[in-house]
């Protein structure tokens, strides 16, 4: 794969450029996870920023550390600095490399650094698309995104015990044709087509 890091760097700053344009009484509208509304969504997108940098940097993280808190008072600062604070841990030299202890997937696993990224850009390029599906508003994936989120994609177990409700894939569903996007949100659950209704 190619640059893990910017890879994911880009994605980050693409949601980071949607999540700019939310406005407070947008916070309850219905998401394609289902069981988030669009504050739960952010919260949950920027606890991952904080625990992924900690757990990047070395840090052994318990699943306390990464339980989503309501980020209503300031979602487009808070999600800002828990951006900033991923891409400056995933930047830094020798962490494809390291050994990432991330305990919410399997009862907790350890793997390299890069793997650990490409969790996180997968997610980021997905939740990307469930703001801007929320918002109604249109965003863009360029092809080296979206084929690198694909790869990745590919090795996300199909199975119960990683597509419960609540989690943040679920299980996958008919793609409508080969368009990239349309394919990388089906075999993670989303309906290409999803929209508020409003």
């Amino acid at each position: 794969m190619p640059n893990i890091q910017e890879l994911d760097r880009r994605a980050v700053e693409l949601s980071r450029s949607i999540v700019a344009t939310i406005t407070p009484d947008r916070l309850r509208l219905p998401t394609p996870c289902v069981e988030w509304d669009l504050g739960a969504l952010l919260a949950h997108m920027t606890v991952q920023h904080h625990g992924f940098a900690r757990a990047v940097d070395g840090k052994h993280t318990e699943l306390a550390d990464w339980h989503p808190t309501p980020v209503d008072t300031d979602p487009v600062g808070l999600y800002g600095k828990s951006a900033d604070r991923v891409i400056m841990s995933f930047a830094a030299e020798g962490t494809a490399g390291r050994k990432v202890y991330l305990p919410e997937i399997r009862d907790g696993i350890t793997v390299p650094g890069r793997i650990a990224m490409g969790f996180h850009f997968v997610d980021y390029v997905v939740h990307t698309w469930d703001v801007a599906a929320t918002l109604g508003r249109p965003v863009e994936f360029d092809d080296e995104l979206l084929d690198a989120a694909l790869l990745v994609a590919a090795q996300v177990p199909d199975d119960e015990a990683s597509r419960q409700p609540g989690m943040a894939f679920g299980p996958k569903i008919a793609s409508p044709g080969d368009d990239k996007l349309d394919r990388l949100l089906t075999s993670l659950g989303r309906s290409p087509g999803w929209s508020t209704g409003a």
